[in-house]
């Protein structure tokens, strides 16, 4: 994958409000599937200019979220003691790193948490508890390890750090060098034992 050309698309997203307007849905997903084969912005313009502007939105949040985290796990895979899962349609395992597998997901820091970033950096796994009863609700939704890649920007436009594909594969490097078992968050949920993480980005 050429992490450059990727930020350089995704970065064009910028010129566009970011805006759901609706949480996302198993039918709305069918319906703009055709975002994992588009990959240049400018195709993805082409594919939805005859879309109501609800769905539009839509659209152009997914392609942006998707071609992030592909390149996100792109920079995971080049390290020597991180293991890829060849089957693209396991919604619970993206990769292991040191044998401990883990899904992978991307998010910006929550208004809904009503914390500071501080406070949640000192209570990593309140946020972290927070994050798997209030996010993927739908096909991704499970409750077993996830790594999460907290964005954080004191401006609030926390979802540009999604394209700063390089900013973020220093992030990653550092901690998948650093990777230690100690220091993941064990936990039950629903009579799961979860092993999770975060990892922040702040601009």
């Amino acid at each position: 994958m050429d992490l450059q050309r990727v930020e350089n698309e995704l970065k064009k997203r910028w010129r566009y409000p970011y805006s759901w307007g609706r949480k996302q849905s198993n039918d709305w997903d069918y319906i703009t599937n055709f975002i994992y084969k588009t990959y240049s912005f400018h195709s993805l313009l082409r594919k939805i200019e005859n879309l109501d502007q609800a769905l539009k939105n839509y659209a152009l949040n997914r392609w942006y979220n998707f071609w992030s985290a592909m390149a996100v796990e792109y920079i995971f895979a080049t390290h020597p003691n991180v293991i890829v899962n060849k089957n693209k349609y396991d919604k619970l395992v993206d990769f292991s790193i040191n044998g401990i597998p883990f899904d992978h997901k991307t998010t910006v820091f929550p208004k809904g948490f009503h914390r500071s970033l501080d406070y949640a950096k000192h209570n990593k796994t309140e946020l972290i508890l927070w994050l798997y009863k209030n996010q993927s609700q739908q096909g991704r939704k499970h409750l077993k390890n996830r790594l999460f890649i907290v964005l954080y920007d004191p401006k609030g436009e926390h979802w540009k750090l999604k394209a700063e594909i390089s900013y973020l594969k220093n992030k990653i490097d550092d901690y998948v060098k650093n990777f230690d078992e100690n220091n993941l968050c064990r936990f039950n949920l629903e009579g799961n034992e979860i092993l999770s993480d975060v990892i922040w980005v702040e601009k």
